[in-house]
């Protein structure tokens, strides 16, 4: 009988959410401060989900983290975006401010509020492009 072979089961990809945050017919857009290389380069709010948390659970804990605000994670917005040569996924969130909450630039360099004809206006990471280009609908 030849001996067992270890199958090693492949490694999911770490999810990673973000959220557009729409208030006003305007969408919320954050600039990096770091790492150095993303620096200058704006982004969706969002990060990392921990072990045992849902996306949506990830969603609102990195929006009180980052911009000092309560939220309601609502749809889906957009496909998953490939990240690290697949070792990450970025999954997007529409997500509503509750009860008059304004976001702050806890960790970033700078915010602003886009509206649909300023999407172009930043300088934006690659991951969320597609996701910018999801924008028009919501923001019409």
């Amino acid at each position: 009988m030849p001996p067992k072979q270890h199958v090693r089961a492949p490694k999911l990809p770490r999810v990673i959410v973000a959220a557009v945050i729409i208030a006003d017919g305007r969408v919320l857009a954050c600039e990096r401060s770091a790492p150095a290389e993303v620096a200058g380069r704006w982004e969706f709010p969002g990060g990392k989900v921990e072990p045992g948390e849902t996306d949506q659970q990830a969603l609102a804990r990195e929006c009180a983290e980052e911009l000092g605000v309560r939220v309601a994670v609502g749809d889906r917005v957009g496909p998953d975006v490939p990240l690290a040569h697949g070792r990450s996924v970025l999954r997007v969130f529409a997500v509503r401010l509750l009860e008059g909450d304004v976001p702050r630039a806890l960790e970033h360099t700078s915010m602003r509020w886009l509206a649909q004809n300023e999407l172009d206006s930043v300088h934006w990471l690659p991951a969320d492009k597609p996701i910018v280009a999801e924008l028009p609908g919501l923001l019409a």
